[in-house]
């Protein structure tokens, strides 16, 4: 099934970026992804707007990068992880959009043909289909899944430089972050792909899967317990 008719509300999310965006202006990893179809292909859905991209205020990502090495630890950070966190166990992607790589930066990053087609029909529908697999993964343990954290393994990180992986700007990027919750008293987690910097700020830009069918959402090794870490390197 074309990625076009999976969902008519990501229809609407991707031409309403791709406009907005047009009037404005990679290494996956090893681990094993658990690849799932739509859940509810026709079921009615609210119509997922990102912010990011229809506010008119551009936010953080219309000004300068810069070279500061997040932390995962602050609390925006955590209020970051607990937006994600909500738009899995609710199945409304839209709820992440404060937390997924803005338009605006992904502009001034990349040297690709046509940027903002490129944040629209593939990272943000990716990442809209991610969302729904991964729903599907943490409700299904017979019980209410709770958050615990996003564990960011820093260690791991790498500035990535200008000229490499289609890019105009520097960014640091760590791979295979692990966002973990309970269902009772059993802990599980699933794999974040990779988190990319904006002047000192992690997003995420994949979720489940860099490479993937168009109409399947990915989940990045789902597991009992913490699971382990990506390895390093990616872009």
């Amino acid at each position: 099934m074309p990625m076009q008719v999976l969902r008519p509300q990501l229809a609407v999310l991707v031409a309403a970026v791709a406009s907005l965006a047009a009037c404005g202006s990679a290494v996956p990893s090893p681990k094993a992804h658990r690849l799932l179809p739509a859940t509810h292909p026709l079921a009615p859905r609210p119509v997922l707007v990102a912010p990011s991209a229809v506010s008119t205020d551009p936010g953080p990502g219309a000004l300068p990068q810069t070279p500061a090495l997040p932390s995962a630890t602050t609390q925006s950070f955590k209020t970051s992880v607990a937006d994600l966190w909500a738009a899995i166990v609710t199945d409304n992607p839209a709820l992440a959009m404060p937390a997924f790589f803005p338009l605006p930066a992904y502009l001034q990053v990349k040297s690709l043909t046509d940027d903002a087609h490129d944040w629209a029909v593939r990272l943000v529908a990716h990442f809209v289909l991610d969302i729904e697999a991964a729903h599907a993964v943490v409700t299904s343990h017979g019980g209410t899944p709770t958050l615990v954290g996003l564990e960011v393994p820093t260690t791991n990180a790498n500035w990535v430089p200008p000229g490499t992986c289609y890019n105009r700007l520097g960014y640091w990027h760590v791979p295979g972050s692990r966002l973990v919750y309970q269902v009772g008293t059993t802990t599980y987690s699933i794999g974040v792909l990779s988190l990319i910097s904006w002047r000192g700020t992690w997003y995420v830009v994949h979720l489940g899967a860099i490479n993937r069918p168009s109409d399947e959402g990915a989940v990045d090794a789902p597991a009992v317990g913490v699971g382990s870490f990506g390895p390093p390197g990616g872009c």
